[in-house]
């Protein structure tokens, strides 16, 4: 069983935020295959489905960013999965609006949900897939940024963006890491 965490905030107060890319990105993921988030008895929703014989779960935090591991430890149980099938997908500043950024493992790189997934999980040994949502911010207005809309102006770049990621995360699921990281770097993506 593969899992697909996407990292963001609850509620509709949040949606289309860039802190939430992980979320839209799931949204999109579910829609294209047919499947739907439900609630779950633990801290996610969560979204079932199955590519070329290879099972896997989108899961959706129930709560808010920097508490992302507690879905993610939680999931990790019941599903019964080690962390080599654990995909997170999370926004990042450091990088360019629509820049994707594959890695098999790593730190935080200064994203609290991130690091709450390592805490909770006791480890960075699991792959990520961060998406840049730029830094256009004044000194001091960080969580203004995140949790403000993408522009008109950055569509185009999120759309490029999620198809990529849409299909790194296909490859994901039907081959695991090794056969997401070797898209990755065949498609330069």
């Amino acid at each position: 069983m593969r899992i697909v965490l996407g990292i963001g905030n609850p509620g509709k107060r949040y949606e289309n935020t860039r802190h939430n890319i992980g979320f839209f990105i799931l949204q999109n993921f579910a829609e294209k295959y047919g499947i739907s988030f439900i609630p779950s008895k633990f801290d996610y929703y969560y979204a079932e489905g199955e590519l070329e014989g290879s099972a896997f779960v989108l899961i959706k935090p129930a709560t808010y960013v920097n508490n992302s591991g507690i879905a993610a430890a939680q999931a990790l149980k019941y599903f019964n999965t080690g962390l080599e099938d654990l995909l997170v997908i999370a926004d990042d500043i450091n990088l360019g609006t629509g820049t994707i950024r594959v890695r098999a493992s790593g730190g935080d790189g200064g994203h609290n949900g991130l690091k709450s997934i390592i805490y909770h999980i006791c480890s960075e040994s699991f792959p990520r897939i961060r998406i840049g949502i730029g830094s256009e911010f004044d000194k001091g207005y960080l969580a203004d940024y995140v949790l403000s809309k993408f522009h008109k102006e950055d569509f185009p770049l999120i759309k490029d963006s999620t198809e990529k990621t849409l299909s790194l995360i296909r490859e994901f699921i039907i081959g695991g890491i090794k056969q997401m990281l070797d898209y990755n770097s065949k498609f330069n993506l």
